[in-house]
């Protein structure tokens, strides 16, 4: 007698691929039954719906997300897409994301491509369309105003997340960047710095620009101005450079450097604390932007501007979703309050 090969057959039966048809010769129904069944809203009983189930579990069926989208019109699949993720405010921000997503029943696809390069985005805004996406979030990246207008005429609800494009671009939510900067000026003023600098984000982006401009109007309602100014390009190396410009030198030293984000922050820091041997805040006082985690740490304790993260994750939600059921609802800008918090890379000095 022959032996049976289990392990072959096995093999077998996982390569091959279990579909709507084999649901339906199992169950004992036609195929646009399981097809109901698996459509929400569809019409199809209850006694239907738990038989085409009930064998869909027992010989492991899975419908096609996909192909069931060129059906309903939906795939209830979410782009979003971002230009890089060291930064710890873009992790966090995803994770809020694909929870406040899940619970509305969608899921989200993740695509990454770089700033200022307009023929990567169209490649990936093609691929968005491929696969039918419901809407897109765009974090931290600009999108040129031909990939723009090419996802409204395909009819996908784009939203900025954390940038803006003026008012005449797709709606966006952000937090107020222009004045939360101004305020952490009338902070290091008040609390009696007078050599003050700021290492910007990238000036190619609205967050980078409000930042700068918010700071210097700060400082100017006190008379004051900035001793030097760098853009740091929100990258990490570049904003440690840019540091060790300010401070190798004693006599052009400032007393209070604005970083315009923690990511570069936290360089800064390495580079006083660690290259120069400064003490901070006795020598350089140091304020990010953003207020991730490892603000909070000890090694950092970082004073910085929160952005509120966790109201621009649900607001940018409840906005794409109005957008996917209104299509022609009006672009809107939504500016959201952040809050300085401090912490030990500031203290109270004499004014001079």
């Amino acid at each position: 007698m022959r032996k049976k090969r289990i392990g072959s057959s096995r093999r077998q039966s996982r390569s091959t691929r279990v579909t709507s048809l084999d649901v339906a010769r199992h169950a004992g129904v036609s195929q646009s039954a399981v097809s109901r069944a698996f459509t929400e809203g569809a019409s199809v009983s209850d006694a239907m719906s738990k038989r085409v189930l009930k064998s869909a579990r027992e010989i492991g069926y899975r419908p096609n997300v996909l192909a069931r989208s060129l059906i309903t019109g939906r795939s209830n699949m979410v782009a979003l897409v971002v230009a890089y993720l060291d930064n710890q405010f873009y992790p966090d921000a995803l994770e809020r994301f694909s929870r406040a997503f899940q619970e509305q029943g969608y899921h989200i696809l993740i695509f990454l491509t770089p700033n200022g390069s307009d023929e990567k985005a169209q490649a990936v805004v093609v691929e968005l369309l491929d696969y039918q996406v419901d809407g897109i979030v765009a974090a931290s990246i600009s999108l040129s105003e031909r990939l723009t207008r090419r996802c409204q005429e395909s009819g996908i609800p784009l939203l900025l997340f954390n940038r803006h494009q003026g008012k005449d671009g797709p709606a966006s939510v952000t937090s107020d960047n222009f004045n939360g900067a101004r305020r952490i000026a009338k902070f290091l003023v008040e609390t009696g710095y007078r050599r003050i600098a700021h290492i910007s984000g990238w000036r190619g982006s609205s967050t980078g620009r409000e930042r700068e401009d918010g700071f210097r109007q700060g400082l100017a309602e006190y008379g004051m101005s900035l001793v030097d100014c760098r853009d740091g390009m929100y990258d990490r190396q570049v904003a440690m450079e840019m540091a060790r410009h300010m401070c190798s030198i004693e006599a052009h030293r400032p007393d209070a450097i604005f970083v315009g984000n923690d990511h570069m922050a936290f360089g800064v820091l390495d580079v006083l604390r660690h290259e120069l041997n400064l003490r901070v805040p006795e020598d350089v006082a140091v304020v990010g932007y953003d207020d991730v985690e490892a603000a909070s740490w000890k090694s950092y304790d970082l004073t910085t501007f929160s952005q509120p993260i966790a109201e621009m994750v649900d607001t940018t939600v409840a906005e794409l979703l109005q957008r996917m059921e209104t299509p022609d609802k009006p672009f809107s800008q939504t500016r959201l309050q952040g809050e300085l918090i401090l912490r030990g890379t500031t203290g109270r000095r004499e004014k001079t």
